[in-house]
């Protein structure tokens, strides 16, 4: 019986880029998008290259209804559970000045970076110690996708930089709370990656990056992001729940 993972916002971007290597890994994918299945369905075909089970799941983690009906069709569809990818998020609509932020821009992002994250762990985490008990030989794992946002401040993205700390948090508590459970929480934190969140200052991160933003002059790439949640994932790292890993081509290496 082939692993199920649920990864979220994988319909494109990093979350795609993670999709694929866990397909690679023999992953059984539970895709997740706000679009329609007919507008990823090209998506959903290149990921049956692997031959493993490929269902999506439309919906916005950000929203509780779609939160329950995610949850209720996946153990319908799938029965279990073994990895949840906390990866859906957003940046703000129009970046501006930590002074002129917005409650509607903080709620939006909020909503679907850190308040949808935060309940689907909390309905997996339950779900999983259910299988645990059933199942004693049962090894879950949950990855929250965060930012070297968290702690590396952007004043003009600020609700973006707040919903990534409290990501950071987030796994922290819950590596805590499951530990007794045997389910291991880990946090990955991408750096510059090349995904369609950034293409707006696309131009502007080239000339950073060249200029030796990061140690290593190139974008990442959401594969090098989905090499780690396998690597994870497989269970590479069996003694390393509550744990960051930077996939940020050293940017945040201290440097004088």
């Amino acid at each position: 019986m082939n692993r199920v993972a649920l990864v979220t916002g994988s319909s494109r971007g990093i979350g795609l880029g993670i999709a694929h290597q866990l397909g690679k890994a023999k992953f059984d994918l539970a895709i997740n998008g706000v679009r329609s299945e007919n507008e990823v369905n090209d998506i959903l075909v290149s990921l049956s290259q692997y031959g493993t089970r490929v269902l999506y799941f439309q919906g916005d983690i950000g929203n509780m209804d779609d939160r329950n009906r995610l949850i209720n069709n996946l153990k319908n569809d799938f029965g279990r559970i073994d990895l949840l990818v906390n990866n859906a998020g957003v940046a703000p609509i129009i970046r501006t000045d930590i002074l002129q932020m917005t409650d509607e821009s903080y709620d939006r992002v909020m909503n679907i970076n850190l308040k949808g994250p935060t309940f689907l762990t909390q309905a997996i985490s339950n779900w999983m110690i259910e299988l645990k008990k059933d199942d004693p030989q049962f090894i879950g794992n949950i990855i929250n996708v965060s930012s070297i946002s968290a702690t590396v401040a952007s004043a003009a993205r600020g609700e973006y930089c707040i919903s990534k700390a409290g990501v950071a948090m987030m796994t922290q508590l819950y590596a805590v709370r499951m530990a007794e459970h045997g389910i291991s929480v880990f946090e990955i934190r991408p750096g510059v990656m090349l995904t369609d969140m950034v293409s707006a200052v696309k131009s502007k991160y080239d000339q950073m990056l060249e200029n030796g933003l990061a140690l290593q002059k190139r974008w990442g790439q959401p594969e090098d992001v989905g090499k780690a949640v396998v690597s994870i994932a497989t269970g590479a790292f069996p003694y390393s729940t509550g744990n960051v890993f930077m996939v940020d081509g050293g940017l945040t290496v201290s440097r004088l």
